[in-house]
């Protein structure tokens, strides 16, 4: 089946891991984020192709519970585990082995914190460029940069492993100066997928 706006994804399976209870439907942390292409449409202007793995929002593959606390799938859902998802809800995809991101999306390596009077264990506002949008190369920023962006523009995704945020390309402000000290910081738990 063809649309013509809409590309249609199934959920990635997700390798069984250790025992986790979740009960919490409604967090958007718990809700798996990559799928995979089942058909493109016909205008596509992305470069995705049917059988590439997708970074979806998070309510595409949400399911939820209604006012009545009835067990309902997010409105993408068509059938038998299809989902229609609009071009603005995929931020990146992965053919082969390598992600690319999409116009307006970077994915961005939290960075350990350095100050010892701090308790927190990565730097604020400051990543290292993993997946970069193409439209950033023009701006002299590239793969494995050192950048900051605004306050509540990062969200988080763990792709192959890697807690990443996604961060708008609009979101950016500055690109550092590697002191050459920065280490990337990528908690254990977000290793165990």
């Amino acid at each position: 089946m063809k649309t013509v706006f809409d590309f249609m994804v199934m959920p990635k399976e997700q390798k069984p891991q250790s025992f986790i209870l979740n009960t919490e439907l409604q967090n958007h942390l718990f809700t798996n984020r990559i799928g995979v292409v089942v058909s493109t449409p016909v205008k596509n202007n992305t470069g995705i192709k049917k059988g590439d793995e997708v970074v979806v929002h998070h309510n595409v593959f949400r399911t939820f519970r209604d006012i009545k606390g009835v067990e309902k799938k997010s409105r993408s859902f068509y059938e038998n585990n299809l989902y229609f998802v609009a071009e603005d809800q995929i931020y990146a995809y992965k053919r082969e082995s390598e992600w690319e991101a999409l116009n307006g999306f970077n994915f961005v390596k939290p960075i350990e914190n350095t100050d010892k009077f701090s308790i927190a264990k990565e730097e604020p506002l400051k990543g290292i460029i993993k997946y970069i949008d193409p439209s950033l190369m023009d701006e002299n920023i590239y793969i494995n940069s050192l950048v900051g962006f605004k306050p509540n523009s990062e969200y988080e995704f763990i792709i192959d492993g890697h807690r990443l945020y996604r961060v708008p390309t609009n979101a950016i402000t500055i690109k550092y100066e590697y002191k050459g000290n920065e280490k990337a910081y990528n908690p254990s738990w977000a290793q165990s997928g």
